[in-house]
């Protein structure tokens, strides 16, 4: 039988190797880059597909672009986005890539984040670490908010009174620093890699995150919920860090905001 993390990985440079072939050809995006950034993904996931299919016919496919495939009855399931980073790859900002992993029975078994404009290949396997072209991967030893690097992904059209923008201004406030780079597959290597210390996101898919949370894991890193829970791929919403001690500050800070909200909103409240 082919090799899970093998296969992960060449079917996710099968991905990027599309991406560049269609890199660059955005001159005309005001006339209508949202369709040509469809005939991307799909060129993509095709190509990764194919890889897969050749490798494992029967396993189950859940794709970004409208492919939903039932696990099989041993739960294999494929979890592809074709391209993550969408935004930057019509603008020409070279911070996109391809996320492929593979779950049994919903626990994510193996995962891989191409980044194709530098050649970095992020590969994970269940209970054998994370690596980075075949370099190990570990997270920093960040433990406070006041020394980190965070990064901080909410929804695309966010409004001025969402909460995501009161807590993206706090964070900006309590920590070192903070990036919204536009994809989360990658946000979430740089925290594996060490690059990032700490990362949330209230709005994002299954497909997004699914690699790049094994990749945190098994770099040593922390990744639940943003209480604290276990991470729902079905709604993933997620606080990632390095150290448990960061990974608390940050689901505290999270909380306090939500609260002084609330305490702001209920009726009487500034009376009581």
């Amino acid at each position: 039988m082919p090799d899970l993390l093998e296969v992960c990985e060449r079917a996710a440079r099968a991905g990027g190797v599309v991406l560049q072939q269609w890199h660059g050809r955005f001159e005309v995006r005001e006339k209508g880059p949202d369709d040509l950034v469809t005939e991307v993904d799909l060129a993509s996931q095709k190509a990764i597909v194919e890889v897969v299919r050749d490798a494992f016919p029967e396993h189950g496919i859940l794709a970004e672009e409208a492919l939903d495939i039932a696990a099989t009855a041993d739960g294999h399931r494929w979890i592809i986005d074709p391209l993550d980073g969408t935004l930057n790859f019509v603008h020409g900002l070279p911070n996109y890539c391809v996320s492929v992993a593979v779950a049994c029975r919903d626990t994510v078994v193996v995962g891989v984040v191409y980044d194709p404009v530098a050649d970095v290949c992020y590969s994970a396997r269940r209970g054998d670490g994370a690596q980075m072209n075949g370099r190990p991967l570990r997270v920093s030893p960040t433990r406070r908010l006041s020394k980190a690097l965070v990064a901080a992904s909410f929804p695309a059209h966010v409004c001025r009174e969402d909460i995501e923008i009161e807590q993206f201004v706090e964070a900006v406030v309590r920590s070192r620093g903070i990036r919204r780079l536009g994809s989360a597959a990658l946000n979430l290597c740089h925290l594996a890699a060490g690059h990032f210390d700490a990362y949330w996101a209230t709005e994002t898919h299954a497909w997004d995150i699914a690699a790049g949370m094994l990749l945190v894991e098994e770099a040593g890193g922390c990744f639940t919920g943003l209480h604290g829970e276990p991470v729902d791929l079905q709604r993933p919403q997620f606080v990632a860090a390095a150290t448990p001690e960061l990974h608390r500050e940050v689901i505290e800070m999270l909380a306090e905001v939500a609260e002084r909200r609330s305490t702001r909103t209920t009726p009487g409240a500034e009376n009581a």
